[in-house]
């Protein structure tokens, strides 16, 4: 599956859109290492755990996108975008989402 931010790919013509696709996640702090990651920002320095905790967020919010693009038939998705927003504080919304496509 080619998935791009541009509107087309390029050297390929778009046979048929598809429609909007969309994969989302919404992860939440753990206690514990919100304990590890609030004495880190004490110190200074990368807090590795929210880190891992949003990327395994965006991984599986595009996982999902991708997920629901294969279900269309598509070839690839087009003008992907990626979202964030804080649901409450300590909870966290991902979401990508593009249109899903046929490539000639």
């Amino acid at each position: 599956m080619m998935v791009v931010t541009t509107d087309g790919i390029a050297g390929r013509e778009v046979a048929q859109a598809l429609g909007l696709v969309k994969g989302s996640t919404v992860r939440a702090k753990h206690l514990g290492s919100d304990i590890v990651a609030s004495l880190r920002n004490l110190v200074g320095g990368e807090v590795r755990e929210y880190n891992q905790l949003l990327a395994g967020a965006r991984e599986q919010a595009y996982d999902r996108m991708i997920a629901e693009a294969r279900l269309l038939g598509a070839d690839a998705i087009v003008g992907v975008r990626m979202q964030t927003s804080t649901i409450q504080q300590a909870a966290s919304e991902v979401v990508f989402y593009g249109t899903a496509v046929r490539l000639k």
